[in-house]
C-alpha cells in the first residue's frame, strides 16, 4: 500500500448503499432516515455505488448498470440533484462517519460525454470501433491510458473536486487501469484531502492471468498497494467459497488467510467481506448446518476493515439486480443488526491493530480460533462455523475459567482445550512480563 497508509484503518467498517434499491424513493433523500441507523451498528464510513448519470446506448436492464457511466462529474436525476448529493454527504458528516464515491475509471458507457467529445481517449478494436477488454461488459468501452496525458489530466481534475467535500474513494477494478496513473492521482488528492482513504476493487487471481494473457493491465494486489490504502480481499474468496461448498478443509482457507500477512508490507490492510453489491448474499450460500452468527463473528474479527453491505443486517438472501429497480427486502423479523454491533463494538474495544496475529482450525469440528497479541495483552476468538458438530477444539491459552465477552459468561479452558458453544467466544488475557 502507499508508505503511509495508516494500519488504524484495520478498525474501520464501511457500509455500502446502493441508493436505487436502497429505499421505496430510490434517491438521496431515501437514504437520509436510515443513517442515524447505520451509525449505531457502529459504521465509520458509508460508501455510495455510483451516483452518476447513466448511458442508455447498450443498456443492461430498464434502468441500466451504475457502472456504465455518461458523466463523471455528474449526478443521475432519478437520484437527485448536485445539492440533494451535498445534503446526504453532509447529513453523514455531522453523524461523525464518513463518504466514499465509487470511481469507475477502467471505462464508460458507449453514449458518454467523453466518447463524443474526445474519442482519441478510448481503446479501439481492430476493425476501429469502440470496444472493451471484457466481453460480457458489453454495456461499457474502455478508456485507453497508454499516450494519452490529457486523458490523466482531466481524471485527476475529477477526482480533486470530489476530495474536497467527501472522505474517500472506491476504485472500480483499480486492477485494471495503470499503477502510474493511480499514483500521480493519490499524490493530486493528497494536496487537497491528506486524510484521504483509497479502496481498489484488486481483483481474483484468475482475473489478473487473463488480462496478463491479453496483453493488458492486470496488477497484482502487491502492485495496488502502493497505490492504495485497502484493497479486496478476492485474492483468497475461492478458498473461502470453496470451503462454503464443501469442496476444501476450512483450515485450507485459514492457510490462505495467514499467507497473506507474509505475502504483503506490514502495514496492509485488506477490506474483509461476506458479500457485495458483485456477489451472491451471504445467507443464500451457506448450508444449513452453518451458523450466519459465528461466520458473521469470525470474519469481524479479523485484522482488517470490514464491509457491510445494505441488507445484509436483515440476513436479505436476495441479491438485488444491478440493472433494474428492485427494492432490498427489508424483513425486520430477521434483523441481526444488535449482533453485528457487537461483533464491531468488540473488535473495536479488543482487537489490535498492531501486533502479532494467529489462526489456527479444527476441520473435524468446524471450528476456528484467531489470535492476537500486542504489548502485555492476549486476545483470542473461538468460532464454531458448523452448529451441527459439538465438541472441544484445542486453544493456544494457558487453562482457567475465563469471561467471554461476547455474553459475559464463564468457559473454561481445561487441558488446552475449550468447548465449542452457540456463541462466539471472545477471551482477553494479561500476558506476564
Amino acid at each position: 500500500m502507499a508508505i503511509e497508509s495508516s494500519i488504524d484503518l484495520r478498525k474501520l467498517t464501511i457500509y455500502s448503499i446502493f441508493i436505487r434499491n436502497f429505499s421505496n424513493e430510490g434517491n438521496f433523500k431515501g437514504v437520509m432516515p436510515e443513517l442515524e441507523r447505520i451509525k449505531e451498528l457502529g459504521v465509520d464510513m458509508i460508501w455510495f455505488l455510483p451516483h452518476y448519470p447513466l448511458g442508455e446506448l447498450k443498456r443492461k436492464g430498464k434502468e441500466g448498470s451504475p457502472y456504465a457511466i455518461k458523466d463523471y462529474r455528474g449526478f443521475n436525476e432519478a437520484f437527485g440533484t448536485r445539492e440533494d448529493f451535498h445534503a446526504l454527504v453532509e447529513a453523514v458528516h455531522q453523524l461523525e462517519m464518513k463518504v466514499m464515491i465509487d470511481i469507475v475509471f477502467n471505462h464508460t458507457s458507449p453514449d458518454s460525454i467523453l466518447s463524443q467529445e474526445h474519442p482519441e481517449w478510448f481503446y479501439r478494436k481492430p476493425d476501429g470501433h469502440f470496444g472493451n477488454h471484457i466481453g460480457e461488459w458489453t454495456d461499457v468501452i474502455d478508456l485507453e491510458y497508454q499516450g494519452n496525458d490529457a486523458l490523466w489530466d482531466y481524471q485527476i481534475e475529477t477526482l480533486v473536486e470530489y476530495a474536497k467535500i467527501i472522505d474517500g474513494f472506491r476504485c472500480d477494478v483499480a486492477s485494471l487501469v495503470p499503477l502510474e496513473f493511480w499514483l500521480k492521482a493519490r499524490q493530486a488528492v493528497t494536496e487537497v484531502n491528506p486524510e484521504f482513504i483509497w479502496l481498489a476493487e484488486s481483483v481474483e487471481p484468475a482475473f489478473i492471468l487473463e488480462t496478463r494473457r491479453q496483453g493488458i493491465t492486470g496488477l497484482s494486489d502487491s502492485e495496488v498497494y502502493q497505490a492504495f490504502d485497502l484493497t479486496y480481499d478476492y485474492d483468497i474468496n475461492h478458498y473461502f467459497l470453496a470451503y462454503l461448498r464443501g469442496e476444501v478443509a476450512l483450515s485450507h482457507y485459514i492457510e490462505s488467510i495467514r499467507q497473506q500477512f507474509w505475502t504483503y508490507p506490514a502495514n496492509f490492510t485488506k477490506l474483509r467481506f461476506l458479500e457485495n453489491h458483485d456477489q451472491e448474499r451471504i445467507a443464500g450460500k451457506i448450508q444449513p448446518h452453518h451458523s450466519l452468527k459465528q461466520l458473521t463473528a469470525f470474519n469481524f474479527f479479523l485484522r482488517g476493515a470490514h464491509l457491510i453491505y445494505n441488507g445484509q443486517e436483515v440476513q436479505a438472501d436476495h441479491l438485488p439486480s444491478l440493472f433494474d429497480h428492485d427494492l432490498i427486502e427489508w424483513n425486520w423479523q430477521k434483523d441481526i443488526s444488535k449482533e453485528i454491533q457487537r461483533f464491531i463494538q468488540l473488535k473495536k474495544e479488543l482487537v489490535p491493530v498492531s501486533g502479532t496475529f494467529e489462526m489456527g482450525a479444527d476441520d473435524e469440528l468446524e471450528a476456528v480460533w484467531v489470535q492476537y497479541q500486542d504489548h502485555h495483552q492476549e486476545v483470542i476468538g473461538i468460532f464454531a462455523l458448523n452448529q451441527n458438530k459439538k465438541g472441544e477444539i484445542e486453544v493456544p491459552i494457558e487453562d482457567g475459567n475465563y469471561e467471554n465477552q461476547y455474553n459475559h459468561q464463564e468457559v473454561q479452558v481445561k487441558n488446552g482445550k475449550i468447548r465449542l458453544e452457540q456463541d462466539p467466544i471472545y477471551l482477553q488475557t494479561t500476558i506476564p512480563s
